[in-house]
């Protein structure tokens, strides 16, 4: 897997589970709606809503998992308390807002998330990389989440670059072959608290141990 110009045009971060230490977060959440309001959560569940968009997680908790409430309400449900997280003290990465500001400097970067429009501006607002992150995309504003590569090909457009000519920031087994499928080229920090699959992790170009190794990691691969 390389980029085809031979060095990166553009970054593309991945935000839960890359900037965010917010997936289990996610996981506590949804799991606490689903209780309250009589469904029952199911093995595999956590795995199953990860790279999902909101409509598909939301969806999939009432028929899946048998919540009473309508798939908004309970969009609506779990992204307020995740936004209340945010408000109070938002789960950003030790080292991740330093990285996207240095890795900014040096090339466009975009946020290609699962998570809503509503979370992903919080994340900017609290570590202040509004001028730094020049366009983001959720997975709502495209067809498919992750696995499928919408979001990656759509923040690639939004930068004005292929995304062959891009690296792609993941975590996730599903952020993992999103990425990959849109052609960019991968770089793996795998979530310790939901280790992603063997087959996922080889399409990477690389992993490392943290966000913070990112800069001298480029530096590495394409300088």
């Amino acid at each position: 897997m390389a980029v085809s110009s031979g060095k990166p045009r553009a970054i593309l971060f991945d935000l839960d589970g890359v900037l965010v230490d917010s997936e289990h977060l996610w996981d506590r959440i949804r799991r606490e709606v689903t209780h309250e309001f009589g469904g029952r959560w199911a093995d595999g569940a956590t795995e199953a809503m990860m790279g999902m968009s909101t409509p598909e997680w939301s969806e999939y908790l009432v028929t899946e998992l048998g919540v009473r409430l309508s798939p908004e309400r309970v969009a609506e449900t779990v992204i307020d308390r995740m936004g209340e997280c945010y408000e109070t003290e938002p789960p950003v990465i030790p080292g991740a807002a330093e990285t996207v500001r240095e890795v900014g400097g040096r090339f466009p970067t975009a946020i290609a998330s699962s998570a809503p429009p509503r979370i992903i501006r919080a994340f900017l607002d609290a570590t202040e990389l509004g001028d730094i992150v020049r366009h983001t995309v959720s997975s709502e504003e495209t067809r498919a989440g992750k696995p499928a590569p919408d979001v990656y090909l759509r923040a690639a457009e939004g930068l004005a670059v292929p995304a062959e000519e891009c690296v792609a920031v993941e975590d996730s087994s599903s952020g993992l072959r999103a990425a990959a499928a849109s052609g960019a080229t991968v770089v793996a920090v795998p979530n310790p608290h939901f280790p992603p699959a063997e087959d996922a992790l080889g399409l990477a170009r690389t992993r490392l141990e943290g966000i913070a190794e990112l800069p001298r990691t480029l530096a590495e691969l394409f300088d």
